[in-house]
């Protein structure tokens, strides 16, 4: 019995002390993983507040909301205020102006950061590329009220291009103020604004692409066009679906401030959308309950979109936003 407890006891004095690093890596662990939901805290509370919170507002739209009788106060109405809205040949106009604007943007204006990131990505000037992409930025950072009083500037009735063609005796053309040249101004106006920031993600999946794909292309033969076409095109297809998708979903949403901005020089026959709508009937008009039932029918027709695009991307082959 001595002799088993002796060997009990030197094998207890042959095992290795435990290392402290190692000993303290899993409180390491535990303590970036509380920081990092730290950190998640206020963009979680932001969503949490401002969009999920506030879809319990969308209950007036089911009432004739009154403020002073607060949300739950006012009187229930059913389906009175989308019978009203169906109704309504105003609301009708404005949602085929959103359509068309959003067909647009969608046919000319989605190509545009994708055939950028592309030109961007054969450079092979590092400085001439990030100089570029500088440029192609920065109005993405200039806000809607600055690039309206920019193209006015240029394109209004009295702007530098009519100057140039009345001291040329020709015949001056307010593109600014002519409702039929309303909805390819502000497609123009977005991709000026916003093509070289939309490049980024396609940047990135660009970088993905292993470059011996193209130089095994180029050596069988294959021009721009075909490398483009068999080795660029497969690789970024999952990003330029997701964005697609996305898109779909924001496709009633054509940008508010801009419209806004441009509403009175056009009239509203040509620059109504829902968003505007919404605002002057609802926070001009002060009938809520009625731009609220306008509001709440563009956000349903948005969620269809992307569950019917999500659906066709994966029959498709393609994964999608969500599986």
């Amino acid at each position: 019995m001595d002799v088993a407890l002796h060997e009990r006891r030197d094998q207890r004095a042959e095992k290795p002390a435990q290392d402290p690093e190692k000993l303290a890596r899993p409180a390491r662990k535990r303590f970036n993983g509380w920081a990092l939901a730290l950190l998640m805290l206020p963009g979680l509370a932001y969503f949490l507040l401002f969009h999920y919170g506030a879809l319990v507002g969308n209950v007036i739209a089911f009432k004739d909301y009154v403020p002073f009788d607060g949300m739950w106060g006012s009187q229930w109405t059913g389906l009175a205020n989308f019978q009203r809205m169906f109704g309504d040949s105003d609301f009708w106009a404005a949602v085929l102006n959103t359509l068309w604007i959003a067909v647009l943007q969608i046919v000319f204006y989605f190509p545009v950061p994708l055939a950028l990131a592309v030109l961007l990505h054969t450079l092979t000037w590092s400085t001439v590329r990030r100089f570029v992409q500088s440029v192609a930025y920065l109005p993405h950072f200039i806000s809607w009220v600055i690039v309206v009083a920019l193209f006015q500037q240029v394109l209004g009735d009295t702007g530098l291009v009519n100057g140039y063609l009345g001291d040329a005796g020709l015949h001056t053309v307010d593109i600014i103020g002519n409702p039929d040249a309303f909805k390819p101004l502000v497609v123009a106006q977005v991709i000026w604004k916003d093509a070289g920031w939309g490049t980024i993600i396609f940047l990135a999946a660009l970088s993905q692409v292993d470059e011996q794909q193209y130089e095994a292309a180029a050596i069988d033969g294959a021009g721009p066009w075909r490398r483009f076409w068999h080795v660029t095109l497969p690789a970024i297809r999952p990003v330029v679906v997701l964005l697609l998708i996305m898109r779909l979903g924001d496709i009633l949403s054509v940008g508010f401030e801009q419209m806004l901005l441009q509403r009175d020089a056009v009239g509203p026959e040509a620059a109504e959308i829902i968003d505007t709508f919404v605002y002057y009937q609802g926070i001009v008009g002060g009938d809520y309950g009625f731009a609220a039932a306008a509001g709440l029918f563009k956000g349903v027709i948005g969620a269809l979109l992307v569950f019917a695009a999500n659906k066709v991307a994966h029959r498709l082959g393609e994964q999608g936003v969500y599986k």
